[in-house]
Order: C-alpha cells, then structure tokens, then sequence
C-alpha cells in the first residue's frame, strides 16, 4: 500500500466521521460509558486484592495453648501447626510476652492492669498464612491440634474482602461482555449510516476493480479512530474519578485505614488497555458495518 492510499484512506475516514457528527459524538459517548464501567470495577478488584495482600502480610490469628502442657510440651506443638498446609510461619509467644505487649499497647491505661498478672493469660502461637481465603479451612485444622485449647480469628473481615474481591471481578466480566457487545453495535450502525450514504460509491469502486481492502480501509480507520479517541477520554476521565474517590476515602472515617494502590502506579497499564479495548471496538464495529455492502 503506498503512502497516497494511506493518507487517503485516513483522510476519508476523519471525513466520514464529521460529516455523521452525531452519531460519530455517540459512539465515542458509548465507548467511554463502557470502558469506564469496565475500569471501574476492574479498578475496584484490583485494590481489593492489594487489600487481600496486605491482609495476608499482617493478618495473623492466635492458637491458644492448653493449661494442662508445660511450656516445653507447647513450644513442642510448633512442628505440627507449621506442618498444617496454608501455615507461613507460627511464632510461640509466652504469657509473659503477651502480657507485656499487652501492657505496652494500652500503657495509657495502666491501672487496669494493677489487680493483675501474667498468670490470667496463656501460652500461645501467633500464626500467618499463605493464603488469607484459606484462613477459615487453616483455623478448623489448627483447632484439631491436641493440645491447642482454642484459637481466636477475624474470619469476617478476611471473608468480606474475599467475597469484595469476587464480586468486583464477576460484575466486571459480565459488564464488559455486555457493554463492548453495545459498544460494537453502536459504532457498526455509526459506519453502517456512512457506507450506506456512499453505496453507490462503494459499488462503482467495485465494478472499477477495487479490492475489498481498499474499500474496507477508510471505514476501519473511522471505526479505529472513534474506538482510539474513546479510549483516551475514559482514560482521563477515569484517573479524575479514581482521584477524587481515594481523597474522598482519606478524609472519611474508617474508609481512611483502606489502603489504596495510586492511580499513577498502574496508569500506564490502564492507558494500554483502555487504548487496546476502544482499538478493538472500533476495528470491530467497522468489520461488522461494512461487510454486507462488499458483495456487490
């Protein structure tokens, strides 16, 4: 193809797209709908599983060591929950150092610790796992243990985050699915108006010898170029959303312990993908469009 088809080819798709303003102005509307919709939610998955990681690296549960071991008999029970699958590490901890840790984070209230002592608490072993959606399975094969007396953990914020996380990824599938199948409708009635309007042309162009290609060209540009200029925009347009939601949860109340990941750690990506999507709509859109009017 040489550069004067080129610049011809796009030259007739920006055209194209001016001279149906208004359904070009809907197309690109439809797809910054879709791709926002679509990043939203995506958006949402993907703190959701930071949350879950950061979960994972400091959530722990306690196994409490039952009064009737030494602490030798205890401190022995280390193998066995470590051997337990899901297990990262189980730290012992001694009545005495729980006390004091205690203490430490509650120093400004002292006196309730004057009327007592160590001997009110138990042995224990702080444990992390692998795998925070497996905490609920990890915490009933600890409990089997002998010689483990009860074990204390907050199944409901890890299991709420979890069931976050699924839910986000599962309505985003679904949305996608629907909204790029709008998307691509949309954009193919766009192109189907415009080869419509030029089908006269389309069949002189074909009764000259022109190839298929070269009729089909300037319609995938105009596709391209709407799916592309939709993509930029959602992209823009979802950085000032994602913004103003994460200052809005910093001066929140208990949303503001939330951790977020920043927006500018994975703009490139999200660029990528939004340009990638609105790339595929468009080309997408246009094939579809202009196929009936090729078989002349």
């Amino acid at each position: 193809m040489g550069d004067r088809q080129i610049w011809y080819h796009i030259r007739e798709g920006f055209r194209s797209i001016f001279t149906h303003g208004l359904m070009s102005f809907a197309a690109v509307c439809m797809t910054v709908a879709c791709l926002l919709i679509m990043g939203s939610f995506s958006l949402i998955a993907v703190n959701a599983n930071h949350v879950l990681g950061d979960l994972e690296k400091d959530n722990e549960f306690l196994a409490y060591i039952d009064d009737s071991l030494t602490r030798e008999q205890g401190e022995a029970l280390q193998s066995q929950i470590e051997a337990i699958p899901n297990v990262a590490s189980a730290t012992f901890v001694t009545k005495e150092q729980a006390w004091e840790d205690f203490k430490a984070q509650h120093d400004d209230k002292s006196y309730v610790f004057d009327e007592s002592s160590p001997s009110t608490l138990r042995d224990r072993f702080v444990i992390h796992v692998d795998d925070i959606q497996l905490m609920s399975d990890t915490v009933t094969q600890v409990k089997e243990v002998s010689g483990i007396a009860r074990v204390q953990a907050s199944l409901e914020i890890a299991d709420g985050f979890v069931m976050l996380r699924n839910v986000a990824s599962a309505v985003a599938i679904i949305l996608v699915v629907m909204l790029v199948i709008i998307s691509i409708s949309i954009i193919a009635n766009t192109i189907k108006l415009s080869t419509f309007t030029r089908r006269d042309e389309i069949a002189i162009m074909k009764m000259c010898g022109a190839t298929n290609w070269f009729v089909r060209w300037p319609f995938l540009v105009e596709g391209v170029i709407l799916g592309v200029a939709g993509g930029i925009i959602a992209f823009f347009v979802q950085w000032g959303i994602y913004g103003l939601i994460v200052n809005a949860m910093a001066k929140s109340g208990i949303l503001s312990i939330i951790s977020t990941v920043p927006f500018a750690s994975m703009s490139h990506l999200v660029l990528l993908v939004f340009l990638g999507a609105g790339f595929a709509i468009g080309a997408g859109g246009s094939a579809m469009a202009i196929q009936k009017f090729l078989k002349v």
